[in-house]
């Protein structure tokens, strides 16, 4: 089969067009056509050996999100079928070889996509849709009334994280470059700070939830404690709660919380659901064939996309 791999760490030049043996389904696993496969930062953080790298082995075949069709079905297989549409985030943090023709895993990590997206969109979902979900859900337990602020929000998870927000009932301040302000609005941020022309923290206002996706830089993690109420959560996704965090934190009396994706079937599931009702729609910026991997990765790195970016795989 066709795929994308790595054989040491590096730059985008790092990633190579190679034919290689396609995988087999085991028991209780299904074998998956891409059709395509979605590119987010842990690709290239884990390309240059950051990232999740030290839980890989070179070579290496990069990417998480895939949506595709069940190509075959292992022994014990009853919740899928050949010919079913599916999407998936398997196996992460391990390797799972999305950049590819096929791949292979767990039956029960996949479940039908939204029957009202392309592959293409469908792709660029499931790490960027399941980090949002179990940031506010499972770990920030968001309910209607509360006030979220949301990081980097004209990205790819935080787009996501405005509209899964703003369907649980919270009024949402996002922070992003002015250009997507209007765009974020109509997603449903209530409130929109460019941080480039304003310190957040001086307008806006106590919130119940930060969903930090920028992390240590320019200290966005420890300013985020200064706007959040006693008692009240910064979910630090990127790098996790720093100590210097931490000690903020403790000292306002402010919850922290890291953040690891993890696949769940069962909030993807979820998730086509609220997507196909129509209240969440993902933004793909860019689609590229599977062979300019290195191009999304340029892309991607430039710290500029609005939404996704998304690799076409099948033909």
């Amino acid at each position: 089969m066709r795929a994308v791999i790595i054989e040491e760490f590096g730059g985008p030049e790092v990633l190579t067009g190679r034919r290689v043996a396609r995988p087999e389904p085991g028991p209780t696993e299904v074998l998956v056509r891409v059709h395509a496969a979605g590119v987010n930062p842990v690709d290239w953080k884990t390309r240059a050996g950051e990232g999740v790298a030290g839980l890989q082995t070179l070579p290496l075949i990069l990417g998480w999100d895939v949506s595709g069709v069940v190509e075959e079905i292992g022994y014990g297989v009853t919740t899928l079928a050949p010919g079913d549409e599916v999407y998936a985030m398997p196996w992460f943090p391990r390797p799972a070889g999305g950049y590819a023709e096929f791949v292979t895993a767990p039956s029960r990590q996949f479940v039908r996509k939204p029957i009202s997206l392309s592959h293409v969109e469908a792709a660029a979902l499931p790490l960027a849709a399941l980090t949002a979900w179990q940031a506010l859900t499972d770990t920030a337990h968001v309910t209607g009334g509360q006030r979220v602020l949301v990081h980097a929000a004209a990205g790819g998870v935080g787009h996501l994280a405005v509209q899964l927000a703003t369907h649980l009932g919270a009024e949402v301040v996002a922070t992003a470059r002015e250009s997507r302000h209007t765009w974020l609005r109509d997603l449903g941020a209530t409130e929109t700070i460019d941080y480039g022309r304003q310190r957040f923290e001086d307008v806006t206002g106590d919130v119940d939830v930060v969903i930090d996706l920028v992390g240590a830089r320019d200290d966005t993690d420890v300013r985020s404690v200064a706007v959040t109420r006693p008692g009240g959560l910064v979910v630090s996704v990127p790098g996790g709660v720093s100590d210097r965090l931490a000690a903020a934190a403790g000292r306002a009396g402010v919850r922290t919380s890291p953040l690891l994706v993890e696949p769940d079937a069962a909030a993807l599931d979820t998730i086509a659901g609220i997507v196909d009702f129509g209240s969440l729609r993902v933004e793909v910026e860019r689609s590229l064939p599977l062979e300019r991997a290195a191009e999304a990765h340029r892309l991607g790195e430039t710290d500029r996309t609005r939404g996704k970016l998304v690799l076409e795989v099948a033909p």
